[in-house]
């Protein structure tokens, strides 16, 4: 794929918004959402981005998603959702994201097609699997489009792309909600989620990046850290275990 110049996308995604003349885009504040607003803005006049406010989403995607919208001039429906309500999610099984990602997308769906919106677009790439990505069931189920998926595009031409364009997300890390913090079979609570959003903070204060604070089924937390950070984190275990001892019952460091 040859590089963009700053006002064209690739053919396939333009075809997408060729056809698509007034499309809605999932907007998650994430590398891919965003490559893909920005397409849908060069492509399309008329686009409106859509994010789901819920008790998985950090403070700091919120925000991101709120800027990348007022960058690109385009308009955002922020809808908020208690994702906690639903029983299928807070039981945290191994179906947890399936049933989260039906709730969300079924709502940002519905909001599109009562704004006369040509459907709803996603950001999955070619590289996401759905062996290791359940709730991309949803997708299909829902009639949802993936035009960086069906487009060919990987997650690495997805930030070479977006690098090209200007993006501030080109390198930004690829994360999960804080659902995926806590262990499989525990059931979900806002005050669990919100101690992991807490302890993450805390501990990128320190310096550290691209972490995950995962509690375990008795309470305890399993700080990982890319492996190049390792050494820096072990020599920061005092100031980690402070951090982290008001909310966890012990921790362990590891990488990811």
């Amino acid at each position: 794929m040859q590089e963009p110049a700053a006002n064209t996308v690739p053919p396939a995604v333009a075809e997408y918004f060729r056809t698509h003349p007034r499309p809605a885009v999932a907007l998650s504040g994430g590398a891919d959402s965003a490559y893909l607003l920005w397409c849908a803005h060069q492509c399309c006049a008329d686009v409106q981005a859509y994010f789901v406010k819920t008790q998985f989403q950090t403070e700091t995607e919120i925000k991101r998603a709120i800027g990348l919208a007022l960058d690109l001039h385009v308009g955002l429906c922020l809808l908020e959702m208690d994702i906690l309500d639903n029983p299928a999610v807070t039981a945290n099984g191994p179906d947890r994201c399936y049933h989260c990602k039906t709730a969300l997308l079924g709502r940002l769906l519905a909001a599109a097609e009562e704004d006369g919106r040509d459907g709803l677009a996603d950001g999955t790439n070619a590289s996401d699997d759905p062996r290791e990505r359940p709730g991309m069931r949803a997708l299909a189920e829902l009639g949802i489009s993936s035009p960086l998926r069906t487009g060919g595009l990987s997650k690495k031409d997805v930030r070479r792309l977006s690098k090209a364009a200007g993006l501030p997300t080109w390198d930004l890390p690829s994360d999960s909600c804080l659902a995926t913090r806590i262990a499989v079979g525990v059931p979900l609570t806002a005050a669990d989620l919100r101690t992991t959003e807490r302890a993450e903070n805390a501990l990128r204060t320190l310096g550290l990046t691209d972490l995950r604070v995962r509690r375990d089924a008795a309470g305890a937390a399993a700080v990982q850290v890319p492996a190049s950070q390792l050494p820096a984190a072990e020599k920061l275990l005092p100031q980690i275990r402070k951090a982290l001892a008001a909310d966890y019952a012990g921790m362990t460091l590891g990488t990811r």
